[in-house]
């Protein structure tokens, strides 16, 4: 075949497409299925697939790595997220979200309907934490300096501090905040750990400075990640710390 081993697991676990017409008929009679049509069945249901994934519609919106990174989020169970900047984008209202999209926009030459895209697609994605059926299992830790970086106004912010607080209050979600005064380990760049489940290898996303997704489940990459958010979270202050420290925030910000 023209593709790994790795690759093949992902397809025949639901966790990437396959998008040759190609490459499927090879399975298919790798697999003994020889009617031809049943493979017609087969090949007509790969089509439709393809496009009945929810974010097809922003797929012109989308960075490099973007869509695969999409289609393993998806999949995640759980996910544990660390931002030195900005507040996690799970964790982002709308208006936070819109607002700093307009504000990059004469930076990095976007447009509205850019901005419209990107943040229905991030509300479409923060679903996963609320519904009913196995909801998404999220930890995050937010560098101080993340909370204090005023986007708007003090009314946007004071708002987004109550997002965050509703949304800790979940039992699937885990929220806790590194002090700026701490002198611990502090990582530079911003990271997610996404569990897969037991059939497939962990993986880490990584934003790069180009506005790409950058994907790995090597083994030593996952460990060394996974090292890092262990210290981060030790650092940080305890999740039950998190509503009365974003209610002094709340308190400090001007109008």
């Amino acid at each position: 075949m023209s593709f790994s081993d790795t690759k093949l697991q992902r397809v025949e676990t639901g966790l990437q497409d396959l998008r040759s017409a190609g490459d499927l008929r090879k399975l298919l009679d790798r697999y003994g299925v020889t009617d031809e049509e049943e493979v017609d069945r087969l090949v007509a249901t790969q089509r439709g697939a393809a496009s009945q994934e929810w974010w097809t519609d922003h797929n012109g919106y989308l960075s490099s790595g973007m869509p695969r990174f999409l289609g393993i989020e998806a999949a995640a169970q759980e996910i544990r997220a660390y931002h030195p900047l900005l507040v996690f984008g799970l964790l982002q209202t709308d208006t936070y979200a819109r607002t700093r999209h307009e504000m990059g926009k004469p930076i990095d030459e976007t447009t509205t309907e850019f901005v419209d895209h990107n943040v229905r697609m991030r509300m479409k994605r923060k679903e996963a934490l609320t519904r009913d059926e196995d909801p998404l299992r999220l930890w995050v830790v937010l560098n101080e300096p993340a909370l204090r970086h005023v986007v708007g106004d003090g009314d946007l912010m004071r708002e987004q501090y109550e997002e965050i607080t509703r949304l800790a209050s979940l039992d699937n979600v885990t929220v806790q905040i590194l002090p700026q005064a701490t002198r611990v380990y502090l990582c530079p760049h911003d990271f997610m750990i996404l569990n897969l489940g037991d059939r497939m290898p962990r993986t880490v996303q990584v934003d790069t400075a180009f506005g790409t997704a950058s994907i790995a489940d090597k083994p030593k990459e996952v460990g060394r990640f996974s090292r890092r958010f262990e210290a981060l979270s030790r650092s940080a202050l305890p999740p039950e710390d998190t509503p009365a420290f974003l209610h002094r925030l709340s308190q400090e910000i001007e109008g």
